[in-house]
């Protein structure tokens, strides 16, 4: 006992020290924004329907039934005709991309985005202590990041990493691995790369689950420029506050659900079939069960547990659209949802239990810009901002769903007023339009086998 009594302070003092230091460790961590930059392509790289019509035109392994598909698919896809494709795309290269064409789509996207970076912080490039890129399809030697480094002149000690493979949720997994690296480089700037190589991925074939892609997919991307030294807090724009990482490619269904493959003539492709949907509601629902109650009041946590229970006991059947059971709007202001295409922005959707409101940005960045991989929802960021809906305080929970399977969710904090029309600028006060319709409705509503000539589509717009 005497002994026990002796070393009493002894372990109070330890216990005390390592919560100090847990507090401290705790309140050192800090990510802010200081910037994001999108892309916007040139205007000969804008993908309207006569410029769609002559694409599918050239593709001579498709018959009748693979035409209506894609026109169906198209009409129901939620893509509008003002997005953009790759360059040797337009010029009808598609199915011959060179090794430059890919170099010149990626040059294009990351010097241009880190450039305005740059001028809009005054940060300068020999500041930048982290870089990270997000490319799931192309992987050039010397890397991506080299490439920036090389052209910016950046410092020797530089730390770089390539992330690829990782499909659409890239962004937000780069920005989990700043926000890990910076517990321990102090002081720092980081900036995150997020697009994906588009030029020589555009698929020729017939397989309808690999033709989703093109209809889907467009060039774009966003550069993010992000710190941990609190002196920058007066001028950040919003403040990393959680992440969290779900992956589910232990289950066969999620895992091949999103998968590059070749098809049944030997041509590569990017298949998205039917599990996808279900695959990225299991993985979000995964995320949310260990994300939610990071950020939701725990008032709001502890009523959702006593209905849940007197619900099970009293054995009340749940609604299928009554969503998570939280009400998550006590603990988020705003949902950026993932562009992947309407089917999965429907999905969360009905998921989450949001309106058409919350899904206004994801849907319009889809229509806008179709889906641009990694770096689609910073299209849908700029789209709340734009619209002069993020205020200082507001919180944002980001959703984003991508191969393998994943689910990589963030929050953030917003620091000040935000309203910068960014990649919006010129259009914002055209969205969201009357209508979602696009051209290709009109033709199919007057298809038919014997007199469409599949040849020449395009003379069949108005």
């Amino acid at each position: 006992m005497e002994l026990f009594l002796a070393m009493l302070p002894l372990l109070l003092y330890y216990i005390i020290f390592n919560l100090y230091k847990l507090g401290y460790q705790k309140k050192d961590q800090c990510c802010y924004m200081l910037s994001y930059e999108c892309h916007k392509a040139a205007e000969d790289q804008k993908l309207d329907p006569r410029s769609s019509a002559r694409i599918i035109s050239r593709n001579k392994n498709l018959g009748i039934e693979e035409y209506k598909f894609l026109l169906k698919t198209t009409v129901s896809s939620g893509i509008g005709e003002e997005t953009y494709v790759p360059k040797n795309i337009m010029e009808g290269r598609e199915e011959s991309a060179t090794l430059m064409d890919e170099i010149s789509e990626m040059d294009g996207i990351l010097f241009d985005t880190v450039d305005k970076l740059f001028a809009k912080t005054g940060v300068s490039p020999s500041e930048i202590n982290i870089i990270v890129s997000s490319v799931s399809l192309f992987s050039p030697a010397p890397s991506l990041t080299a490439r920036v480094i090389n052209r910016y002149k950046m410092r020797e000690d530089i730390k770089a990493f390539n992330l690829s493979g990782m499909g659409c949720s890239a962004s937000a997994v780069a920005i989990d691995l700043v926000k890990q690296l910076f517990k321990t480089y102090k002081n720092s700037f980081a900036i995150v790369m997020s697009t994906e190589s588009m030029s020589s991925h555009w698929y020729p074939g017939k397989d309808k689950s690999m033709m989703l892609s093109n209809i889907l997919f467009r060039t774009g991307g966003c550069s993010i420029l992000l710190t941990n030294n609190r002196d920058w807090k007066i001028k950040a724009l919003m403040e990393l506050t959680c992440s969290v990482r779900t992956h589910i490619g232990s289950n066969d269904e999620a895992y091949n659900s999103c998968f590059q493959a070749e098809d049944d003539l030997g041509i590569n492709g990017f298949r998205l079939n039917k599990d996808l949907p279900k695959a990225g509601a299991k993985a979000l629902t995964m995320n949310l069960r260990v994300l939610l109650p990071k950020v939701i009041p725990l008032s709001e946590v502890l009523r959702y547990r006593i209905s849940y229970y007197r619900n099970k006991i009293m054995k009340r059947p749940t609604p299928k659209d009554a969503g998570p059971g939280l009400d998550l709007k006590s603990g988020i202001d705003h949902f950026c949802v993932h562009p992947g295409g309407r089917a999965i922005i429907d999905e969360a959707g009905q998921s989450l239990a949001l309106n058409d409101y919350d899904l206004e940005p994801a849907r319009m960045a889809l229509y806008r810009f179709g889906n641009t991989s990694s770096g689609g929802l910073w299209y849908v960021l700029g789209y709340m901002e734009a619209k002069k809906r993020l205020k200082k305080g507001d919180t944002i929970l980001m959703i984003s769903l991508g191969a393998g399977f994943k689910c990589n969710n963030c929050v953030w904090k917003v620091m000040k007023d935000l309203e910068d029309t960014n990649v919006w600028k010129n259009c914002i006060d055209q969205y969201p339009p009357k209508t979602l319709a696009n051209s290709f409705s009109k033709i199919l509503a007057s298809i038919s086998d014997e007199s469409m000539n599949f040849t020449s589509l395009e003379d069949y717009l108005p």
